[in-house]
């Protein structure tokens, strides 16, 4: 009998052998209030270091609203999108959430490296406590939204509470990006110095400050594209339900939850694999 079969025997494990999936998803489940105690912990350290507080989570979107807003607004002309400056702050806002989630993700492990080396846990908590961290900053970003909505002439209706499911569905979309980016980067630590350009030709391409059906009018083609695009299918159910003046296809919430479950387990699997790298890689 080996020493690997004899070990096996009583019950012993490699230090830092890979569990199967079903164990790693329960160990990381047992270690919930860590998780998202550590989340929590990260919004306060992060408000007490900035002098406006969360005020500044709020301040950041919305001057970036602004400063779009009125540029693409005078770009666009005639061909902008009705109620265009509600139009543009539900699109920066919600994408400010997934831009969040995929560059803090890809941190989770390598910003993290003498928490994973010293102590035993799932690798899994890490992007999962990102994750919920983001979760917990959009909370204020989302009430202001509406506020600046309400404000901006938009009737408050009873499709405002839609924007719960959609955000639950655009988390489990997110996390799976946090996963593979976060592995990504522990392979090939560069890939942090890449996502500003994938971020920026996301923002452009995900239909965060134009109407696909008013600039994209004249090729049908791409217009269909966008059908299947899981980000700016995500922007219109949004504005579709708190906007007075826009529509959106209900089919558009089979292609964000279909996008959301594929991510997620694609994400899944493609990081629990490395499980056993990450505190040797860093």
């Amino acid at each position: 009998m080996t020493v690997a079969e004899e070990a096996d025997k009583f019950g012993l494990h490699r230090v830092g052998a890979r569990p199967s999936l079903g164990d790693y998803l329960r160990q990381t489940w047992e270690r919930r209030e860590f998780i998202y105690e550590l989340a929590k912990a990260r919004v306060q350290k992060q408000n007490q270091q900035n002098r406006l507080g969360m005020l500044w989570v709020v301040l950041k979107p919305t001057m970036i609203a602004i400063m779009y807003g009125v540029i693409f607004g005078v770009l666009q002309g005639d061909k902008k999108a009705a109620d265009f400056p509600v139009f543009v702050i539900i699109g920066v806002f919600l994408f400010e959430f997934f831009t969040s989630s995929m560059n803090g993700g890809a941190k989770s492990i390598t910003g993290n490296s003498a928490l994973v080396q010293s102590l035993s846990f799932p690798r899994l908590s890490l992007p999962v406590a990102q994750i919920t961290q983001n979760l917990l900053t959009l909370m204020p970003m989302v009430a202001v939204m509406f506020i600046y909505s309400m404000i901006l002439g938009t009737t408050p209706k009873w499709s405002w509470f839609g924007i719960i499911p959609l955000i639950a569905i655009f988390s489990v979309f997110n996390m799976g990006v946090a996963l593979i980016c976060a592995r990504i980067t522990v392979h090939v630590r560069d890939f942090t110095q890449i996502l500003p350009l994938v971020t920026r030709m996301l923002f452009y391409t995900s239909g965060v400050l134009f109407s696909v059906d008013r600039i994209l009018s004249h090729w049908p083609w791409l217009v269909t594209v966008f059908d299947f695009h899981p980000l700016y299918q995500t922007l219109q159910l949004a504005r579709g339900m708190i906007m007075d003046n826009a529509e959106y296809d209900p089919m558009g919430w089979v292609v964000v939850i279909v996008w959301s479950l594929l991510i997620l387990v694609v994400g899944l699997i493609f990081f629990w694999k490395a499980e056993e790298r990450y505190g040797r890689a860093n």
